[in-house]
């Protein structure tokens, strides 16, 4: 008996001491789906790294803030992009047991030592290599940030010099494809706009994909120093036309790209891709209301109640004094609403959390602060301004007239704006526009979407 204790305790040891380098997987169940997760765990001077991917959503090169294995117990904080995954390791079952949350998501979670086959799930408009253009992958440097960007540059040709677009992606961690509920938005774009003679520069956010650096700590002025970044990276190069070096922003983009514009004199012209043109506050308002997942009986209270969080989020105030004081608003504003839906009171407990976490970032409260209209009307250079009728995350009328009216403010001659039929947030031809639909359209990029924005500047340059 002493002799089987003491092997055990040795295999105990063993798994506690070991290094858990490698690719561990597993499957999720949520509702019927069943959700793979893929972490590739990294050891480099005592200290693990975690890059995690979901095949699924065709999302890959996420990298979670920090690593830690101590006694049997694996600890994936996330909280710069929004998870977290804790588990215990079954040493009879050579597997990590534990849970993983997202959001108000938590989702039991085991992981075994592997990786798992990927299914190529190419949407019908992505490109197939080998491309009928050149195509390069490029690093280069926001020195002030000390962060690495890493991206691919596309030319008609590999001789030339040629007119170049950066693509600037939308809230949230992204790659350089933008890659969102299994579609690729950027690599079909910058595809089509490369084919009609234009170049073009997408890259990995901080901290995704191939770049460096801490995109949980960002704020929207913070990717504007990126894209200027990206600007001056451009003017280096002798294939670039350096008098036509244009902007496109979509979502989060299109209100980085006037920010960066504004701080830049090579920036020839602009596409704002569902685009905002009213303030981070209000957009929010609007959100908290439209893309809400529960109802609520007084429309009228709980907005005022959403103002009041707004407000204390973007108080003088220290962030322990906010936390504190958004955490008790929370409970008196939500806990009510929930409950009364028959909510658990610990799923009610872990949204409250992580909304206050969400809310204290940085980006959260230069966001609400952010008006980008203030940008827009600053504006000489030519703007096409494109929204879907049907988009939900950003209202086409209400922020098209917010754009307008800046422009017309500022006094730019050179602008269109077109709200695109049937189109949503991601201008995919679409039956409702809500986001839960992204991923049924196999379509990734409306044709007459793409055709607007490369016959727009093809005039302009």
């Amino acid at each position: 008996m002493k002799t089987i204790a003491f092997a055990f305790l040795l295999s105990i040891l063993n798994v506690y001491s070991q290094d858990i380098s490698g690719d561990w997987s597993g499957t999720a169940k949520r509702g019927d789906k069943l959700i793979t997760f893929v972490f590739n765990i990294e050891l480099e001077n005592a200290t693990y790294s975690t890059t995690m991917s979901v095949p699924n959503f065709r999302i890959s090169g996420i990298k979670p803030s920090a690593t830690t294995f101590t006694n049997g117990a694996l600890i994936i904080d996330g909280s710069n992009v929004g998870m977290s995954y804790e588990a215990e390791f079954n040493n009879e079952l050579h597997q990590f047991e534990g849970t993983y949350k997202e959001g108000g998501l938590v989702m039991p979670l085991n992981l075994k030592k592997g990786a798992v086959k990927i299914v190529d799930q190419r949407r019908p408009q992505e490109p197939v290599k080998p491309y009928p253009y050149y195509e390069e992958e490029v690093v280069f440097k926001n020195s002030e940030a000390n962060v690495l960007l890493a991206g691919t540059l596309t030319f008609p040709n590999k001789n030339g010099k040629f007119p170049v677009v950066i693509l600037i992606s939308g809230s949230g961690p992204q790659d350089r494809d933008e890659t969102f509920m299994g579609h690729k938005p950027f690599l079909v774009l910058a595809d089509h706009l490369t084919k009609k003679g234009i170049g073009v520069l997408r890259f990995d956010d901080r901290g995704q994909g191939e770049s460096t650096g801490d995109f949980g700590s960002a704020t929207t002025e913070d990717f504007s120093k990126d894209v200027l970044h990206a600007i001056a990276y451009l003017k280096t190069r002798k294939d670039v036309d350096k008098k036509n070096i244009g902007l496109i922003g979509h979502s989060e983009g299109g209100i980085i790209a006037p920010l960066a514009a504004n701080n830049s004199k090579d920036v020839a012209f602009m596409v704002l891709l569902a685009s905002t043109g009213i303030s981070g506050a209000e957009l929010s308002v609007m959100q908290s209301k439209t893309l809400r997942e529960f109802p609520v009986k007084d429309e009228e209270a709980y907005e005022k109640n959403t103002r009041k969080a707004i407000a204390i989020v973007t108080s003088n105030k220290s962030e322990s004094e906010i936390e504190q004081e958004l955490t008790t608003h929370y409970n008196d504003f939500l806990i009510p609403i929930l409950a009364s839906l028959n909510v658990p009171e610990e799923k009610i407990n872990l949204f409250i959390e992580r909304q206050v976490k969400s809310s204290i970032k940085p980006w959260s409260r230069y966001f609400l602060q952010y008006n980008p209209s203030v940008e827009i009307e600053k504006l000489q250079i030519p703007v096409l301004s494109l929204n879907g009728s049907k988009d939900t995350q950003v209202n086409a009328k209400i922020n098209q007239n917010g754009i307008r009216q800046a422009l017309i403010k500022g006094g730019n001659k050179d602008y269109k704006i077109i709200e695109l039929k049937g189109l949503n947030h991601f201008f995919q031809e679409c039956k409702i526009g809500k986001m839960d639909e992204y991923r049924k359209i196999e379509q990734t990029f409306s044709p007459i979407a793409l055709k607007e924005i490369s016959n727009w500047i093809l005039k302009r340059i």
